[in-house]
């Protein structure tokens, strides 16, 4: 009996479960009207920018840091015709023209901006900072004479079994952390700042004390990190959609040959 009843109940549950889950239960203008304005917010975002907006999916209704929603806000720049005269100035002729236009802007956004939502750069720095060491590394060991440090005399052991060849002569010049001087994240930011890139770079400084950032403010919140980092990406955003030649080239050109390390 006990069986007969679970088994009824179980039946009685699921015809009232299939019931509610029928198109049917839902008017039909209700069913009309929400597919309607969904597909019109669809549509309009599709026609905006990826980078001038962020996703209303990524949105909270609420901040989860108190200390985030008291931070004075940080300008940034959204002019489009600004990062089309940066490009300009540090690519050449025709440089705003040489990187797509979501990855113009992807490459100069970090990820402190917006919290991440409109995407940042940290893939295309990671592969811009292996170029840039690529190239320090070649134009370190194919110049042996120009590029060499002092190394201390081996012992009279030592030389009896040591081997010499004119081309691994240039090797010696990796020593002593060279490559990691030149690509140093002081100098790059030095660089970054000759550039301006801090004018179009897109980042949020965690030390604000008011709303107009002071320079001090700036370097707390390590500035000096994000202005290497994005030219870095600037590198990395070259590679993906120019090639390695012309970012081996820009790395050769705008990066190693104003510190003094050249090919050549």
């Amino acid at each position: 009996m006990a069986t007969n009843v679970t088994r009824h109940s179980m039946r009685v549950l699921s015809s009232r479960a299939r019931s509610s889950l029928r198109p049917s239960s839902i008017p039909c203008s209700q069913r009309k009207f929400s597919s309607s304005s969904s597909c019109a917010e669809d549509q309009e975002q599709v026609e905006k920018p990826r980078w001038s907006y962020t996703p209303p999916g990524a949105k909270s209704p609420f901040s989860l840091n108190a200390i985030e929603s008291k931070r004075p806000h940080y300008p940034v720049n959204e002019d489009k015709a600004v990062l089309d005269k940066f490009y300009i100035s540090l690519l050449g002729k025709d440089g705003d023209k040489m990187l797509s236009e979501n990855i113009k802007w992807l490459a100069v956004t970090h990820k402190s901006f917006d919290q991440g939502r409109r995407g940042f750069n940290d893939r295309l720095a990671l592969l811009g900072k292996r170029i840039v060491q690529l190239q320090a590394s070649l134009c370190l060991v194919q110049n042996p004479t120009k590029y060499k440090h002092p190394v201390p005399p081996l012992s009279p052991a030592e030389q009896k079994i040591a081997f010499n060849h004119p081309a691994l002569a240039g090797l010696e010049n990796l020593s002593h952390n060279s490559r990691g001087w030149v690509t140093h994240r002081n100098n790059m930011a030095k660089l970054a700042q000759k550039y301006d890139v801090v004018r179009v770079m897109r980042w949020g400084p965690r030390n604000l004390t008011s709303g107009e950032p002071q320079p001090n403010d700036l370097v707390q919140s390590g500035v000096d990190v994000v202005l290497a980092h994005t030219l870095y990406a600037i590198v990395g955003a070259l590679a993906l959609e120019r090639g390695g030649v012309a970012a081996n080239k820009f790395a050769q050109e705008r990066i190693l040959a104003p510190q003094g390390l050249t090919s050549a």
